[in-house]
């Protein structure tokens, strides 16, 4: 309805009835003139039908909801069920052209502009949660490991002698798998125990980058947010050597965003050294369906570099929901969400302190890990080698959904690599534990249910494990010819 229509409006209906519609119309529209004018995300969220006007808005200048449009081409936004294009708002044709997911679509002007706005909402939040100096990004419908693979995909054009990624371990699998998709050779660093935390091991970075020399390397691949008892890498010392050697430096800061340490992090790397780009993932931070990533970065030439290296259009779905999420929040919703996040770390450490204190175990001291947190499992481990995965299936079938057991000793090979202790980041963590994280999203109720079922779990698995011992046959005598070798290694052990 524009202004002529509501015109004749007024001769159907009152004209004191019409205009009141009018203003509340033209409310919504101030709130969308805004955003077409800052591109920021909005200080309070939207309401529902503010956001539906907007968007079917965006769909009637996309050709395929032209009145009268005469398609006769291979992609035509054509949808065959009215499901799937009410589910999509009818905004069919994705974004990107076939050379540039970034490009406008002479077809889809409403599609383009839903891309670029979200793109600028996104980083609008990104600088307002704590990289300030963040120059450009874009969302791609890609999950953080291929999104990973595609930054390393354009510095091969940069670096074409390059061979290897210098790489602090994680033991994550898709991050490894986006350095040998990408076709390079990770140089994997292990980490350094210090006290409970597992930190970047700087010299042995440094000596890679001397031994295998800087030209053959394309990147350090670093890490910003992870499961506990590691701990974000040293990405200020990180990003020092890499402008020291004139070394890319990838940051995989997945679920990071929900972190002002992890995003401090990065800024400071940024300023004092050398930070290509960093990516993170949309589900993890906005909570939004799986299936997309937003890579940043300082540099708005590599930035766009990297954009362009996507080949063909793209799903427009991830940035459509994260459009629709940070619209409804608003800058101050979002906000909110990560204030509570954090107040509730500090409460599930509580929980998991008392409650480990209580089994004779005890919370691992990782101050430097602002989402994850590590309980031990030392007792478990004593009583029986299999008491610790089964702690994880018994969580599992009672619903504790994201709780990590990690025994010791487990090894895992990817791509031809085995990785010793594997699901621990390093080949001799001393214990083996649990991890839980104080995640976006996350409830106080969350935590108190799962404190409850774990230590009903502990509980029972403690009591199988003592009528397991009750009832086991006594042991062969000592006195006999020839010990059994078995006892021997026990009695030692003890």
């Amino acid at each position: 309805m524009n202004s002529e229509n509501f015109t004749l409006s007024e001769r159907i209906v009152s004209t004191s009835y019409i205009r009141q519609g009018s203003q509340a119309r033209r409310s919504h529209e101030q709130l969308i003139r805004h955003l077409l004018e800052q591109g920021k995300c909005p200080e309070e969220g939207w309401s529902e039908s503010t956001i539906e006007l907007f968007l079917h808005e965006l769909a009637v200048m996309d050709s395929n909801n032209f009145l009268g449009n005469c398609g006769v081409g291979e992609r035509e936004g054509r949808v065959v069920s009215s499901l799937v294009a009410r589910r999509h708002y009818r905004l069919i044709h994705g974004i990107g052209r076939s050379g540039d997911i970034a490009a406008i679509q002479p077809k889809a002007a409403g599609s383009s502009l839903l891309n670029k706005l979200t793109n600028s909402v996104v980083l609008d939040i990104l600088k307002r949660t704590g990289v300030r100096s963040v120059v450009s990004c874009f969302v791609v419908p890609m999950a953080t490991g291929m999104s990973l693979t595609l930054c390393f995909l354009t510095l091969r054009h940069r670096r074409p002698k390059a061979q290897y990624i210098i790489w602090p371990r994680i033991d994550q699998k898709s991050c490894f798998k986006a350095m040998i998709t990408a076709g390079f050779e990770p140089v994997v660093v292990e980490n350094i125990l210090e006290g409970d935390e597992l930190r970047t091991d700087l010299e042995a970075v440094e000596h890679k980058i001397k031994d295998l020399g800087a030209e053959s390397i394309l990147c350090v691949h670093s890490t910003t947010s992870c499961f506990a008892p590691r701990v974000p890498d040293r990405l200020e010392e990180l990003a020092s050597l890499c402008a020291k050697y004139n070394i890319p430096h990838i940051v995989n800061n997945a679920y990071g965003v929900q972190s002002s340490k992890c995003m401090h992090l990065i800024e400071q790397g940024a300023r004092v050294g050398r930070i290509d780009a960093f990516v993170q993932s949309l589900d993890k931070n906005f909570m939004v369906p799986v299936g997309g990533a937003i890579i940043a970065g300082f540099d708005e030439a590599f930035i766009q570099e990297i954009s362009k290296m996507y080949p063909g259009r793209a799903s427009a779905s991830p940035s459509l929901d994260v459009l629709i999420t940070l619209l409804s929040l608003g800058a101050s919703g979002y906000k909110k969400l990560l204030s509570e996040r954090k107040e509730i770390y500090f409460f599930l450490a509580q929980e998991l302190k008392s409650l480990a204190s209580a089994h004779g175990e005890r919370l691992l001291h990782t101050p430097h890990n602002p989402i994850s947190l590590a309980m031990s499992l030392d007792g478990l481990q004593a009583d029986s080698d299999k008491a610790v995965t089964q702690l994880g299936s018994m969580l599992f079938t009672r619903q504790v959904s994201g709780a990590r057991v990690v025994p010791l000793g487990k090894e895992q090979t990817i791509s031809g690599h085995t990785f010793h202790g594997f699901m621990s980041h390093s080949e001799i963590y001393p214990c083996p534990y649990l991890n839980a994280a104080s995640a976006v999203g996350i409830t106080q109720e969350d935590v108190r249910l799962c404190i409850k079922r774990l230590d009903k779990c502990l509980k029972t698995l403690r009591k199988e494990l003592n009528v397991a011992k009750s009832s086991s046959p006594v042991s062969p005598s000592i006195s006999d010819s020839k010990p059994d070798e078995s006892i021997c290694k026990d009695v030692k052990m003890l």
